[in-house]
């Protein structure tokens, strides 16, 4: 195949103060090659100063989601062949560009923080001494949500955090539920005190972008709807029927 590229670059550094667009020729690509090796094409064998973020390049890490023709996704996932002979790539909206298709992170993971992304709880262990338990159903609960890699995907596809950057978003609310749907934790007070805020669940508009933008599969519409209802309800899956809560899967 004959790719033709076009990359979006930005680097105030080097007297480009604003964004503009590169088009770069690729020949002999293999249909199965990724958009990442041939990136790395271009920034190894015709311009050394193209910045992008990678490091498994097995869609696990999650640091290079970008937009490729106009949607979210892994520059790792997608082959040459799914995406065709005209490739444009961009970085990902609603974060500050550092430089080409690398964006500032930390808003996004200041959010994440946000929402107390870890397991709490205080009480005594077992008697037995053995880690705390839980059962398939109670695990089935929130096996979707663990799948989360922090890619921010899901959030910077979702118009409601372009127009509000202080709206908690997709991802985040996706590790709420990790947490506040695991009934082995006992940190749900103040997730939903946080989730609950004028800039949390509520600014979901269920837009429903955020879901097919998941290089995960995970339902992540389906999550936040359920984070809702546990705001809504002041509850958790230690109080909501488990039951109810699959009904609605």
């Amino acid at each position: 195949m004959d790719i033709s590229f076009r990359i979006r670059r930005y680097n105030p550094e080097a007297g480009r103060p604003k964004p503009y667009w590169q088009e770069f020729a690729l020949n002999d690509v293999e249909p199965t090659q990724r958009v990442l090796e041939l990136l790395h094409r271009v920034k190894w064998e015709q311009d050394g100063t193209l910045a992008f973020r990678r490091s498994c390049s097995s869609g696990i890490c999650g640091s290079d989601a970008m937009r490729i023709n106009g949607r979210n996704a892994l520059a790792c996932k997608l082959l040459a062949r799914d995406v065709g002979p005209k490739i444009q790539v961009e970085p990902i909206l609603g974060l500050r560009v550092i430089k080409d298709l690398i964006v500032d992170m930390e808003p996004f993971l200041a959010h994440y923080r946000q929402v107390l992304p870890w397991f709490v709880n205080d009480g005594p262990l077992p008697a037995d001494g053995r880690e705390r338990l839980q059962t398939q159903e109670d695990k089935d609960l929130v096996t979707d949500s663990t799948n989360c890699i922090l890619c921010a995907a899901c959030t910077t596809s979702c118009p409601s955090f372009w127009a509000n950057g202080e709206y908690v978003g997709p991802a985040a609310i996706v590790q709420a539920h990790r947490f506040l749907f695991d009934t082995r934790d006992t940190g749900d007070d103040a997730r939903l005190e946080a989730l609950g805020a004028p800039d949390g669940v509520w600014r979901c508009r269920t837009i429903f972008n955020c879901t097919p933008a998941c290089p995960r599969g995970i339902e992540v519409t389906r999550a936040i709807g359920e984070v809702k209802l546990a705001v809504r309800k002041g509850a958790t899956a230690g109080i909501i029927d488990p039951a109810t809560i699959k009904q609605q899967h």
